[in-house]
């Protein structure tokens, strides 16, 4: 989303070109850039895979920040605009937000009604980039093909975490055991924090709950 504010303000824009080995911003943050997990992981040529890269985050987000704190970054950009007065980016930018449940149900309806973004933007940003690309949905196994968009993933044809959402439902989960599924078609979303970190149980029970969630 903050770097849905930077192409709304005419900072940047996702087919902007900024590496590494030609990639651009759509490519790092719909994980189509190459790059592995972390910057010493096996890279792939830019656009051939979808390679879940927390590195690619990251670098993207130092593109866009400069000297300046990422920190600063997204209270300017998400946080303060949202009212998202518990959250705060402790760590590093692909991995490191903290907050509370209470702010992600904000976030979730900002992506629903489109608050801070210009809905054409959001639209491009929930659609598949490079749909046709296969690759690996952390935790859940490899898909051909694999949507992502441009930082949220798609579902498509999935059979995984998003259980029986339509094909255009997008969101995220994180390691903390965190999620947040989305469909701006239907207007509905949910979004759940625990207590116990992303693991075997998490891949057992989101599929069913989420699903009765929809219903």
């Amino acid at each position: 989303m903050a770097f849905g504010v930077e192409m709304d303000w005419g900072l940047h824009a996702y087919s902007e070109m900024v590496g590494p080995r030609g990639a651009n911003f759509a490519n790092l943050f719909s994980h189509s850039s190459g790059l592995g997990l972390e910057e010493d992981d096996l890279a792939v040529p830019v656009g051939t895979k979808r390679v879940y890269s927390n590195y690619g985050i990251d670098y993207a987000v130092a593109k866009i920040v400069g000297e300046n704190p990422p920190a600063a970054w997204l209270e300017d950009r998400v946080f303060s605009p949202l009212g998202m007065t518990s959250s705060a980016l402790l760590g590093r930018p692909a991995a490191g937000v903290s907050g509370s449940t209470e702010d992600m149900e904000k976030l979730a309806i900002a992506w629903l009604r489109s608050d801070a973004l210009a809905t054409p933007t959001r639209d491009r940003m929930i659609r598949p980039y490079l749909p046709e690309l296969a690759g690996i949905v952390p935790g859940f196994g490899r898909f051909t093909p694999c949507p992502w968009g441009i930082g949220p993933e798609v579902r498509g044809e999935k059979s995984h975490w998003m259980g029986d959402w339509p094909a255009t439902s997008f969101g995220h989960f994180g390691m903390s055991g965190s999620l947040m599924l989305l469909n701006v078609d239907e207007g509905i979303g949910v979004v759940a924090t625990t207590t116990e970190d992303f693991g075997p149980w998490a891949v057992e029970l989101w599929p069913a709950w989420t699903s009765a969630a929809r219903w």
